[in-house]
């Protein structure tokens, strides 16, 4: 049970992290601070060393991990895409991230909650993830 819970942990991290590092990427180009990319920049930084951390635990299960779901990402594009088009502006981008950790944070509570008999180390990641989260979106406040 605990290896079960901890392998299916994993996997919804490694898709979060995975559907943030995408997210950012498709902002980056049109952020018009030097501060707010800064910001969105160490985020995915650091989004990119748990990616590190979460694929070496899933390297130990011998399990490929998982990819955000193709509707999500997909809905994702569309709407950063649409809204980017109506109102290229910071303002737009920081309203875009947000929700998009918004989603995460949830998202990830939500596993693991579901999660429990995780091990340690997947729930220490899964919380530094949420707290990653969390921060970005107190961090680009000012540009909302």
């Amino acid at each position: 049970m605990i290896e079960q819970d901890t392998i299916k942990l994993l996997r919804e991290c490694d898709a979060g992290v995975k559907m943030g590092v995408s997210s950012i990427d498709e902002v980056l180009d049109y952020v018009k601070s030097d501060s707010l990319k800064k910001r969105l920049t160490d985020c995915k930084n650091e989004h990119d060393k748990l990616s590190s951390e979460i694929e070496e635990l899933l390297n130990k299960y011998k399990d490929e991990g998982k990819n955000p779901e193709p509707i999500a990402k997909g809905m994702s594009w569309m709407k950063t895409n649409i809204k980017l088009i109506m109102n290229e502006s910071d303002h737009t981008i920081a309203d875009l991230m947000t929700d998009g950790c918004n989603m995460g944070v949830k998202s990830l509570n939500k596993y693991l909650n579901k999660y429990k008999a995780a091990d340690e180390v997947s729930k220490d990641i899964t919380k530094r993830l949420i707290n990653l989260e969390e921060k970005l979106t107190i961090d680009i406040r000012s540009f909302l």
